[in-house]
């Protein structure tokens, strides 16, 4: 079984726990935080991905960096992680519970790629712009890169927008060679 399977099986049981017992969007904000932590930290994820280091190790390296900080739903789950030997997935497990939050709460994530960092003006513009034409909340990131020259890229979901000068240089180029000029 593939390991995004597995993170998806553990998420969606914690995001029904974190529903059942009212504490979805603590959860979820807690889990963001954890995440940060964990991908700032190559030395935590190697023992966590350590097949040789035990259980209760784990379980109390876990404890020490999380105990108190986050809600206590998320530490009896990590418990679990840890004792059935998936303590090696738990950064998937998490982003796959930010995911499942995103789907369950009707939000979206966009990314727009520009040349130069947007302003917080037409950052929030666009993301009100998009949030009207899909008729949900978007979570809108902005990249830089200067390769797009101008204009910009814009990812919805499983859609893009090319208004970048690169895009329109690359279509202008297939339809020279197209032509065979």
């Amino acid at each position: 079984m593939s390991i995004f399977t597995v993170a998806s099986r553990y998420a969606k049981s914690l995001l029904e726990l974190a529903q059942e017992q009212g504490q979805l969007d603590a959860v979820k904000k807690d889990l963001e935080q954890i995440i940060a932590v964990l991908k700032a930290n190559n030395e935590i994820q190697a023992v966590l991905k350590n097949p040789i280091i035990s259980h209760d190790k784990k379980r109390s390296i876990l404890l020490a960096l999380f105990d108190g900080k986050a809600n206590p739903l998320i530490i009896s789950f990590f418990t679990i992680l840890v004792n059935k030997g998936r303590a090696d997935i738990l950064i998937d497990i998490a982003q796959a519970f930010v995911r499942e939050y995103n789907q369950v709460k009707g939000i979206v994530n966009a990314t727009v790629l520009s040349a130069t960092a947007l302003s917080e003006e037409n950052l929030n513009e666009l993301q009100a712009k998009i949030a009207q034409e899909i008729g949900a909340q978007v979570l809108l990131n902005n990249k830089v890169d200067a390769s797009v020259i101008g204009g910009f890229v814009l990812r919805v979901g499983d859609k893009q927008i090319d208004a970048s000068i690169a895009g329109k240089l690359q279509k202008l180029e297939k339809y020279f060679v197209s032509q065979g000029v």
